[in-house]
């Protein structure tokens, strides 16, 4: 039988690819991606002077990738300050909005059941 969904872990130039027969096992794998993701985040303000400011909530440090059958495209940013972000899509993505005390993969999670 053939692994269904994908999950990419993307960090300062690395992938990690994990595959899956059910989205389930794939979400747990997205789950523990964004931790070890946010955990690492540690970036600092860049520029200021000559360039343009940009804050650790500014830049994404790292991205995990959900794929799967029909077309389903989501995934996580992971922002230098910690925080994260669940979007769906891939060319055009939708922000998924974050319900009170619900973090970035309870939200993916509820949108894609």
């Amino acid at each position: 039988m053939a692994r269904r969904f994908t999950v990419r872990v993307r960090s300062r130039g690395k992938v990690r690819k994990a595959r899956f027969d059910d989205l389930r096992g794939a979400l747990g794998e997205l789950a523990r991606g964004v931790a070890e993701l946010a955990d690492e985040a540690s970036a600092r303000p860049v520029g200021g002077s000559l360039m343009r400011r940009i804050d650790p909530v500014q830049q994404v440090v790292g991205r995990v990738e959900l794929t799967g059958p029909g077309r389903l495209r989501a995934g996580v940013d992971v922002r230098g300050d910690g925080s994260s972000e669940a979007y769906t899509g891939r060319v055009r993505r939708e922000l998924v909005e974050q319900r009170k005390r619900e973090s970035a993969v309870d939200a993916l999670r509820r949108v894609l059941r």
